[in-house]
């Protein structure tokens, strides 16, 4: 029973400290996830600049892809 114990206060000692480094870590954006986002972005352009969309619903539907992502 003692083990039990020392588990749960162990857990609970250890989950805020985690919490707190999870969400510091996800706040700030590095140079890499920076470049990765402008190379999306550059891929993203020439796929229009080769295959434009075809109609106003396949336009809309790419804005809306590039607002989600």
């Amino acid at each position: 029973m003692g083990d039990i114990r020392r588990m749960r206060k162990l857990f609970a000692a250890t989950l805020p400290a985690l919490l707190m480094a999870a969400s510091l870590a996800a706040c700030s954006e590095g140079p890499a996830e920076r470049a990765g986002r402008n190379l999306d972005n550059a891929g993203s352009a020439i796929r229009d600049t080769v295959d434009p969309p075809r109609g106003p619903v396949e336009k809309a539907g790419r804005s809306i892809d590039r607002a989600l992502d």
